[in-house]
């Protein structure tokens, strides 16, 4: 399935990996909605795609936490093209605190918009994508097949969005819509200046080295391959797939690995 005139709504549309997808589906020749909190970043971002790559695009103020605001994306996604092909689930936020120092609200919070965000969206396209046996597409992580230390709510949600999109894929096997679980390893973007630390308050700063991970640019170059072969699953970089390797044949030593790995960040949580 080519994405030309396809239509593709986007969530978490107005910077990293989302605002690279929007870019990459418009340059496939998609017809894009993009759903974010920041609407007039957005306006600015529908703009230059329909200059530059002669598309529709349709900017949507949509908070994924509130179901009314999913319902009312895919609506006004119909009232502008009639039909909804692939919807990418990736609005994410992510943390940065050990467990036993963090309040439960800020692992509550990384649930609610990363789990009940996707389950929001796909609630209210599933129908219309059943109609055009499209796609629908979780931006996961490798932290949703391991669990990452100072990143237990961020791991939990990834978890539980990958089991959710597996059951949802076996229910869809004779209805023709395309299930991907797409699993970057760690991608240079501003999620994790944004992470909440253990208050729930933005950390301001990575404390990993971004300039050595892969670009948002090219996750979503991947990414828009896979929905266009409709593979079932992608996991990106030689870590990342090391990762799942490791998790499955040999859990303890990937246990040590990945505490040590965790040292070495700045200011680390562990030592």
């Amino acid at each position: 399935m080519k994405l030309n005139d396809q239509v593709v709504i986007i969530t978490g549309a107005s910077s990293g990996i989302g605002k690279s997808l929007a870019y990459e589906c418009a340059r496939r020749g998609a017809n894009v909605v993009l759903a974010a909190r920041q609407f007039v970043t957005l306006c600015q971002l529908t703009e230059k795609l329909q200059q530059e790559y002669k598309i529709k695009a349709l900017a949507i103020q949509c908070d994924v936490t509130n179901e009314e605001d999913c319902k009312q994306l895919i609506k006004q996604t119909l009232v502008t093209f009639g039909k909804v092909n692939v919807l990418i689930n990736n609005a994410g936020i992510t943390m940065r605190a050990l467990f036993q120092d963090t309040k439960v609200d800020v692992l509550k919070q990384v649930m609610d918009v990363n789990f009940w965000g996707m389950v929001n969206c796909i609630k209210y396209a599933l129908p219309e994508i059943i109609k055009t046996k499209g796609s629908i597409v979780g931006v996961s992580s490798i932290a949703g097949y391991k669990g990452l230390p100072g990143r237990s709510g961020y791991s939990a949600s990834k978890f539980a969005m990958n089991g959710f999109l597996d059951s949802l894929r076996i229910e869809n096997l004779k209805t023709g819509v395309h299930v991907l679980t797409a699993c970057p390893g760690f991608t240079a973007s501003n999620i994790r200046n944004s992470a909440l630390n253990k208050d729930g308050k933005q950390q301001g700063e990575s404390t990993l080295e971004e300039q050595k991970m892969m670009s948002s640019d090219e996750v979503a170059k991947h990414i828009a391959d896979a929905i266009e072969n409709r593979s079932r699953t992608l996991t990106l970089t030689g870590q990342g797939k090391l990762t799942v390797a490791l998790s499955k044949f040999v859990p303890a030593f990937l246990d040590k690995m990945v505490y040590k790995h965790f040292t070495k960040e700045r200011d680390p949580l562990l030592h």
